[in-house]
C-alpha cells in the first residue's frame, strides 16, 4: 500500500478519536481558523445563504465549516505527497482545497440561479392574482391575503413584507426589499406600481390598477414567451443530442465493418 495513503487513514482515524473525546473541537477549530479566512468570503454569501435557507441562519459557522473542509483536504493531500513532497504538489494541495471550500458557495449560486428562472415564471401570474384582490382590499391588506395562495417560493418574502407594513413602515422600502430578495426582470418597476397604488385615494385607484393590470398582462406574455423559448431550446438539446449518438453509432458501425473486412 502506497505510504501516503497509510499517512492518511492513520490520520483519519486518530482526528476521529480526538474528535470523539472531545480532544479536538470541531466548534473551537472552525471559530479559530474563521477570522484568518475572513477575507476569502463572498461579497453576495450571506444572501445567498439567506435565499437557500429561510429564517435564522449562522453565517459564521456556515463560513467555518467551508474553511474547515478546505483546510482538511489540504492537509489530508500534503500526507498523500509526504514521501515525495515536491512544490508541485503543495500547489496541487493547495487548489484542491480551494475548490472544496468554494463547492458550496457555487452550489448556492446555481440554487439561485434556478430559483430566479422560476421567479421569472410565477411572478406574473402571483401579480395576476393579487391584482384582483386589489379590486376588493387596499394594497396591505391584499398582500397578507395573497400570502397563503402564494407560490411557495415568494411565501417568506411576502411575509416579511407583510409584517413590516404591519408594524407601521409605510415607506417604500419594504416593497423594494421584496423586489431586491427576487431581483427578475420588472420586478423593481412592479413593486413601486404597487407602493403607488398603495398611497393613492379612491378616485385614482381605478385608473393606477388599470396601469398595474396592463403591465402585469404585458409581464404575463414575456412570461409564455420565455416559457416557449425555453421549451424550444430543450427541444433543439435533445435533437442534437440524438443526432450526434445516432452519427456517432453509424460511425462506429463503419468502422467495425472496416476492421472485419481488413481482416479477411
Amino acid at each position: 500500500m502506497n505510504t501516503g495513503i497509510i499517512f492518511i487513514v492513520i490520520a483519519a482515524i486518530m482526528l476521529g478519536i480526538f474528535v470523539v473525546h472531545n480532544v479536538v473541537s470541531t466548534k473551537g477549530f472552525i471559530m479559530e481558523t474563521k477570522p484568518l479566512f475572513a477575507f476569502l468570503m463572498e461579497s453576495d454569501y450571506e444572501f445567498l445563504l439567506s435565499v437557500r435557507y429561510q429564517g435564522q441562519i449562522d453565517v459564521d459557522r456556515l463560513y467555518g465549516i467551508r474553511v474547515r473542509n478546505g483546510l482538511i483536504v489540504i492537509i489530508l493531500m500534503i500526507f498523500l505527497f509526504f514521501t515525495d513532497l515536491k512544490f508541485i504538489y503543495v500547489l496541487f494541495a493547495i487548489i484542491a482545497g480551494f475548490v472544496m471550500f468554494k463547492l458550496p458557495y457555487q452550489q448556492l449560486k446555481s440554487y439561485y440561479s434556478r430559483n430566479l428562472y422560476q421567479i421569472n415564471l410565477l411572478l406574473p401570474y402571483y401579480l395576476k392574482s393579487l391584482e384582483i384582490l386589489a379590486q376588493h382590499y387596499t394594497i396591505p391588506v391584499a398582500l397578507s391575503r395573497s400570502v397563503n395562495s402564494a407560490p411557495e417560493i415568494f411565501k417568506p418574502g411576502l411575509r416579511t413584507l407583510v409584517s413590516r407594513i404591519e408594524a407601521g413602515d409605510s415607506t417604500v422600502e419594504p416593497y423594494m426589499d421584496f423586489a431586491r430578495q427576487y431581483p427578475v426582470r420588472d420586478s423593481m418597476r412592479m413593486m413601486r406600481l404597487l407602493y403607488r397604488l398603495s398611497l393613492g385615494n379612491q378616485n385614482q385607484k381605478q385608473e393606477q390598477l388599470l396601469m398595474f393590470s396592463r403591465t402585469v398582462s404585458a409581464l404575463q406574455a414575456k412570461s409564455r414567451e420565455q416559457k416557449y423559448a425555453s421549451r424550444l431550446e430543450s427541444m433543439e438539446k435533445q435533437t442534437m443530442l440524438m443526432l450526434f449518438v445516432t452519427g456517432g453509432g453509424i460511425l462506429m458501425l463503419m468502422l467495425l465493418s472496416m476492421l472485419q473486412m481488413m481482416s479477411f
